[in-house]
């Protein structure tokens, strides 16, 4: 397994330019270790108040300060189906600590919010700020100083980034993320799709939207296309803060409680081996792990969302990351997955054609995966080749003489990764693979620089010259469509749509109505300083576009008319226009009735005033 060449020397580049920023990393979380339980340096006032409500035995435990104590901290509500799996986990997870004679304690829980209801709705706007306040309460949690290793909940958009974020700032500590799992298969997703473009041209109802939208979300679990929340469980597993195999085994299943409890157990074993040092996050979240995590991105063609993610998750840890990176590993590593909307399949078609242990050693066989790196697992990522099962009673027996401490009726073991894919129009291998290349392009040019996601955009689509519609937002652009005023070629400019401007909010509404004039023969793309999806499509999108147009950016000086050329083949994104005219033209200002309160939005004013751009994450802490 001869690591690639050009991955190797990615790699080296992001080492050296991170290095005074990971060295200070690396210094803060050396001072934060200590020698014994994190308890001990706690005053008897202190203890008292953070074991007061805990059970006698567990008093007794965390009084003798010689056992572990860990941290719950969970992004469980009600109304979410990705994050209500969750209500259960604690008690999994404080059983499963009992048993090995450790405590453990929800230290808090963290806000998640759902861009499927918010979308295209003023709440949108809070949406990428969540993260921040996800990572704040995160660090708020675990501030009281109790505890010697996290357990972090969270499956969606925002809120795996942020748990990673705020854990890091904990990077002292050993930490493990438990996934919660994809819902079942629904409707498809290209079903779901069609009738959305049909309601937006106004062939259906309100009613027959709905229904076919009930039919696509329908249980507990992660919404089944390959957006940000899948996404995020592909990262959390290819950078080795997962169990092996264990990212989309469905709710409620023996198999997904027997590996939450196994999850423990890792992460116990790895506070009090006797055999080696504890594992602290820090030393998993390194510069290899990142760009492992990014291969695995473009590998499977994700969220266009990580783009902005994976920056803030490397600063986090010291560690310099940028769009030119990015573009370089995805122009290396070949596509290997078609999932929607990059191909007709859901995650679970992923999971049952191999899914991560197969992706996983298929990619470190090619020399795409930094071998050399620590995971919860240990040193190096041939666990990661495996799959989980669970065996029956005889063979349980047998284990569980072995591992006495084991439940008799669940036990889990690991197993080799099927050999081949078992379905190659989902998952193939990397000699048969669906494209050279990842599918995420950097484009530069006159309007500044942008990303644009590829792999599920047509060839003949990935240039198009074209007249702009400019508008301030994505409702007027849909009242535009409405009133029939589209029927043609053109490139929509959406502006003042950036972190700074309003918290870059998704655009997805938009996705209907321009896949509906694509599908009419017309060829349309999207310019924006905002955000598209997770779920990204066919239509071309230049997005994240900095500087952004309330930063001075020269998006605020495109008219209606103006010719924008978008070619994804060279990576270039241009305004035909003359610099003299261009000179003479005044910056946009953002519209009057851009007001930023109602739905909480006044509460995060310093949020946008103090936001980095796009490229560096769109960060508002640190």
């Amino acid at each position: 397994m001869t690591l690639s060449d050009k991955i190797e020397r990615i790699t080296r580049s992001i080492i050296e330019k991170s290095k005074p920023t990971r060295e200070k990393y690396l210094a803060r979380m050396h001072a934060a270790q200590t020698n014994g339980r994190t308890r001990s340096a706690l005053s008897c006032g202190n203890l008292a108040h953070g074991m007061a409500s805990c059970s006698a035995a567990d008093k007794s435990i965390l009084a003798k300060e010689d056992a572990p104590n860990l941290a719950i901290i969970s992004s469980y509500n009600d109304m979410l189906s990705a994050h209500h799996p969750y209500k259960n986990y604690p008690e999994i997870i404080k059983s499963t600590a009992a048993r090995f004679g450790v405590t453990a304690q929800f230290a808090g829980g963290v806000p998640a919010m759902c861009d499927g209801v918010t979308q295209g709705q003023s709440g949108m706007e809070l949406s990428l700020f969540s993260r921040d306040l996800i990572a704040m309460a995160t660090a708020v949690s675990l501030s009281h100083d109790m505890f010697d290793g996290t357990i972090c909940l969270g499956v969606c958009d925002k809120i795996v980034p942020g748990l990673l974020i705020g854990a890091l700032s904990f990077g002292h500590l050993p930490t493990i993320f438990l996934p919660a799992g994809p819902m079942l298969t629904g409707q498809s997703n290209d079903a779901k799709a069609k009738v959305r473009q049909a309601y937006a041209e106004g062939k259906i109802g309100r009613k027959e939207l709905l229904a076919s939208e009930s039919a696509s979300y329908h249980g507990e679990g992660t919404c089944t296309f390959y957006g940000t929340a899948n996404s995020n469980q592909m990262l959390m597993e290819i950078m080795g803060l997962h169990l092996p195999g264990s990212s989309f085994i469905p709710p409620s299943t023996q198999l997904r409680d027997r590996l939450s409890s196994k999850a423990v157990e890792v992460l116990i074993n790895n506070i009090q081996s006797d055999q080696a040092e504890p594992i602290p996050l820090y030393k998993i979240i390194t510069e290899k792990t990142i760009v492992n995590g990014l291969v695995g991105l473009f590998a499977t063609g994700g969220s266009t969302n990580h783009a902005i993610h994976i920056i803030a998750i490397a600063r986090a840890a010291g560690i310099i990351v940028d769009w030119q990176d990015m573009a370089d590993i995805s122009a290396t590593v070949p596509l290997l997955c078609r999932i929607y909307p990059n191909g007709s399949a859901d995650i679970n078609h992923f999971q049952a054609a191999g899914g991560m242990p197969f992706l996983m050693r298929e990619l470190s066989e090619a020399g795409y995966l930094h071998q050399d790196v620590t995971t919860v697992m240990g040193e190096d990522l041939n666990h990661y080749f495996e799959e989980p099962e669970l065996i029956d009673n005889n063979q349980a027996e047998i284990f569980r003489q072995k591992n006495p401490i084991d439940s008799p009726s669940k036990i889990i073991r690991w197993k080799p990764a099927t050999q081949d894919s078992l379905d190659e129009s989902v998952l193939c291998p990397t000699e048969k693979a669906f494209s050279p290349h990842g599918g995420l392009q950097l484009l530069t040019g006159n309007l500044g620089r942008s990303v644009i996601k590829t792999s599920s955009v047509a060839n003949e689509l990935l240039v198009i010259e074209a007249e702009a519609v400019v508008v301030d937002d994505q409702n007027d652009l849909v009242k535009l469509f409405k009133q029939g005023k589209l029927q043609k070629n053109f490139i929509a400019v959406i502006r003042f749509q950036g972190p700074k401007a309003n918290g870059m909010p998704e655009l997805h509404k938009l996705t209907p109505i321009l896949g509906s004039l694509q599908d009419a023969g017309f060829s349309v793309a999207l310019v924006t300083d905002g955000r598209m999806s997770g779920a990204s499509g066919k239509v071309p999108a230049a997005i994240h576009l900095v500087p952004e147009a309330l930063d001075g950016g020269l998006i605020g000086k495109i008219l209606n008319g103006d010719k924008i050329r978008l070619d994804a083949n060279k990576g270039t994104l241009e305004l035909k226009v003359g610099e003299k005219e261009l000179s003479e033209r005044s910056l946009a200002t953002k519209p009057d009735d851009a007001d930023q309160t109602g739905m909480g939005r006044e509460l995060f004013a310093n949020f946008r005033r103090n936001v980095t751009s796009a490229e560096h994450g769109a960060s508002s802490i640190g």
